[in-house]
């Protein structure tokens, strides 16, 4: 328990820092901001224009569809500020530098972590927020409490699947393709209700790949539309472990992945 702990307070430190270095191009960091907040705002107004002209969405209403949107959002966007550097693990790999990160004597994933805090997303988690706020329904303080539950779960679902595709990388060297193809499932198809799909393609972004677990399944939940999931009431309730589950599992192929792997030199 002392090292975890001592790990999570050099973690916030290196971060820190990496925040630090960031705020020195505070022109850059604005830009990054803005069109986060742009490129989503835009995302999310295509679904307002198609809507607008179909009262319904799979049954469910504008207001319930933004709520969904900006679920998914936040939580996209709290995965992807502490995860961010895991896009650059092929080329520490391949230059060698992964060796230097082993060397020193602090876990591997929290360095890689640190090395990069995805500021450029503040812009994608402003937005998502900001849907949640005006979106959000009636919620009673347990309500709340797993909605906040749900967007910490659905951000550890896609950094479980973020992880462990990247864990390939320390033997198969090249897996961007494979890890831009789950980025983008999860990006085009978690916004948007699941009944707007087909029936193996439901199953598939259910049981396959979890992207209904991101945010479809706890806003199901919360807007109390349980019976249209394919799933049972009761693991819907309990989807915001999921993401703790998969995460801790992912984390154990990253640390098998991690003893195959061969320096360049080898």
């Amino acid at each position: 328990m002392a090292e975890v702990l001592r790990t999570l307070r050099l973690y916030g430190r290196l971060q820190r820092a990496a925040a630090r270095g960031a705020l020195q191009y505070r022109l850059n960091l604005l830009i990054g901001v803005v069109t986060g907040v742009v490129y989503q705002g835009s995302g999310f107004a295509f679904v307002w224009v198609v809507m607008h002209t179909f009262p319904s969405m799979g049954g469910w209403s504008l207001r319930e569809v933004a709520f969904l949107y900006g679920l998914r959002l936040t939580a996209h966007a709290l995965y992807v500020l502490p995860f961010s550097s895991l896009i650059g693990l092929e080329w520490l790999v391949r230059e060698g530098e992964l060796d230097r990160v082993l060397l020193r004597p602090l876990n591997p994933l929290v360095q890689i972590m640190a090395k990069r805090l995805g500021v450029g997303q503040v812009g994608d988690l402003l937005a998502g927020v900001v849907l949640l706020v005006i979106a959000v329904p009636p919620l009673n303080p347990g309500m709340i409490l797993f909605c906040l539950a749900a967007v910490v779960g659905g951000a550890l679902v896609e950094a479980a699947v973020s992880l462990a595709l990247a864990s390939l990388s320390l033997r198969a060297l090249n897996t961007l393709a494979l890890r831009a193809f789950a980025d983008d499932l999860f990006s085009k198809f978690g916004s948007y209700p699941m009944g707007v799909f087909g029936g193996a393609a439901r199953w598939a972004l259910t049981f396959v790949l979890p992207v209904a677990f991101v945010a479809y399944v706890p806003a199901s939940v919360l807007l109390d539309r349980t019976g249209e999931l394919i799933v049972p009431a009761p693991v819907a309730c309990g989807s915001p472990l999921l993401g703790v589950a998969l995460f801790a599992l992912a984390y154990r192929v990253w640390r098998r992945q991690l003893r195959h792997y061969q320096s360049t030199g080898s």
